[in-house]
């Protein structure tokens, strides 16, 4: 006889179960593309409607989806995105939504009409940063440049080149002082072994200081957040590394046990990292661990955290949702909802009017789903039913949730 994991004896695995099992086990297929109707404008025609059904009801927002149904997209356009499921190929601010693509194009939050266009842009696949009231980015024209544009005009307010002796230097995190930046070291015959991550100053973008990483270091696969005195990254290679940023020096590096792709998150001090079925916090300054979390289950793991108002989000592979003070790693709440509506794992959050938007991996029974950020309850699912294989995507300017999935963007109430 076996016990259940709500302490139930049984011969049998529960339904819940069998859910969590059966999400830990999903593998991304290509699915069909259904026929959608747009306009001259890049509107589609008709609503997109939620998992509920579309039909005639329009909630006001997050909170407001009584029945469960999602709210009607205030505006849907087509767009030039080209995107690869990083969290920061969509970014939202002064009242302008922009998506990775070619050309770079700038929306109206409210509206949907395009305020400026970029030609050669943004790099595919390459990280937008904002920071400084600065929106920086690799060029596409592949000359070198790494350039920063007003984000409510498209006017470029910045411009840096890392030398000739590198190539492609791509931005990978933002702080007050500084544009961090990795770039491939060129050969002689062209060829490239090894690269280098560097400082531009933000207001000059005169170098600051660079350094050479290890040989069979890769430029690609890298997150990083700056805080502080502290530049934080991990790549594929599973290495955990943290520089300073005044000088760039090294100060620690850890190998993970495991990848997730290279998510992480930072807060006060700590980096917060998901190791397949424990989540690990290690001190900025020094690399010590400093608490630890567990799933129930070791086949299963914990996916992408975000720290959002100082709130850890993460789930697990289980479709296991929790949210954990980031100071401690002290449980807050936990929740099966996303198990329970055989809902997709989410990979990335937002939260705005104490609704917490997560977008998902996968299209099949995912898309953006708001949860109530204080128990975990799951309200609606927004789902475009096109059948695009790519990854969703999530930003909010705390008025409106805008959800990308692959060249449709949506505008969503907050």
């Amino acid at each position: 006889m076996t016990t259940r994991r709500d302490g139930v004896p049984g011969d049998r695995f529960s339904r819940r179960r069998a859910l969590r099992l059966a999400g830990g086990g999903l593998t991304l297929a290509v699915l069909a593309v259904g026929a959608t109707g747009c306009r001259e404008d890049g509107s589609d025609l008709g609503g997109s409607g939620g998992t509920g059904g579309s039909g005639g009801n329009k909630p006001a927002g997050g909170g407001a989806a009584k029945d469960g149904r999602a709210p009607e997209p205030l505006w849907t356009k087509t767009t030039s995105a080209q995107t690869y499921g990083d969290n920061d190929e969509l970014v939202a601010t002064n009242g302008v939504v922009i998506a990775s693509g070619d050309p770079l194009a700038a929306l109206d939050a409210s509206s949907g009409k395009q305020q400026w266009s970029l030609a050669d842009g943004a790099v595919p696949g390459a990280p937008m940063l904002l920071g400084n009231g600065t929106l920086y980015l690799a060029s596409a024209k592949y000359d070198g440049t790494v350039a920063g544009y007003d984000p409510a005009s498209g006017k470029e307010t910045w411009r840096s080149h890392l030398g000739k002796a590198y190539r492609q230097p791509k931005p990978i995190a933002v702080d007050d002082r500084h544009v961090y930046v990795i770039a491939e070291i060129l050969e002689a015959d062209g060829s490239s072994k090894t690269n280098v991550i560097a400082a531009l100053n933000s207001r000059t973008g005169k170098l600051s200081w660079k350094e050479q990483r290890d040989f069979g270091t890769e430029g690609y696969g890298i997150h990083a957040h700056a805080e502080g005195r502290h530049l934080v990254y991990t790549d594929f290679k599973k290495n955990l590394t943290v520089r300073d940023t005044a000088t760039g020096k090294q100060v620690w590096t850890h190998k993970t046990t495991k990848t997730n792709y290279g998510f992480f998150a930072v807060h006060k001090g700590l980096v917060i990292v998901p190791q397949g079925p424990k989540l690990q916090a290690f001190d900025l300054a020094d690399g010590s661990a400093k608490w630890s979390v567990q799933t129930t289950e070791t086949y299963v793991s914990f996916k992408a955290p975000a720290v959002l108002e100082d709130v850890l989000y993460i789930a697990d592979s289980g479709r296991t949702m929790r949210a954990l003070d980031p100071r401690t790693g002290k449980e807050i709440w936990k929740s099966e909802a996303l198990a329970d509506a055989n809902l997709t794992v989410p990979r990335q959050y937002v939260k705005a009017g104490g609704v917490l938007y997560a977008a998902t991996d996968l299209d099949k029974q995912g898309g953006v789903i708001a949860i109530d950020a204080k128990t975990g309850a799951v309200r609606w699912t927004f789902n475009d039913k096109s059948g695009d294989y790519h990854a969703w995507l999530v930003a909010t300017d705390g008025k409106h949730v805008f959800a990308l999935h692959g060249k449709k963007l949506h505008a969503l109430p907050a």
